[in-house]
């Protein structure tokens, strides 16, 4: 799926691409793969709940305030509850798993 994603980030505007899981339908727990091309960037951006995001292939930075992770493949980290942004310094591929807070789901 990673293979099938990155020709569509290379013809996105956004240089990115996703495909999302769902665990249950208008459950609370959801995965997202992610591709983002070499310079590409998810602007700053509120957490939506708990995250954590599992690199799977090349190499992201994550910025959230004063802190900044560098994250190549097989890294992880639970993502800060603020405000927060992702820099691909690579072609990169990753997981991110969200559960959403309890006022933040949609019936």
């Amino acid at each position: 799926l990673i293979d099938d994603l990155l020709p569509v980030a290379t013809a996105s505007h956004s240089g990115r691409a996703t495909h999302v899981f769902r665990a249950v339908p208008g459950g609370s727990l959801s995965q997202v793969l992610l591709v983002l091309r070499a310079g590409e960037k998810l602007s700053e951006h509120e957490n939506p709940g708990q995250a954590l995001l599992h690199v799977l292939r090349g190499s992201v930075q994550l910025t959230a305030g004063d802190d900044t992770w560098d994250l190549g493949p097989d890294d992880y980290i639970a993502i800060p509850h603020h405000r927060h942004h992702l820099l691909a310094s690579t072609d990169s591929a990753m997981f991110l798993t969200v559960v959403r807070e309890r006022d933040e789901l949609v019936s």
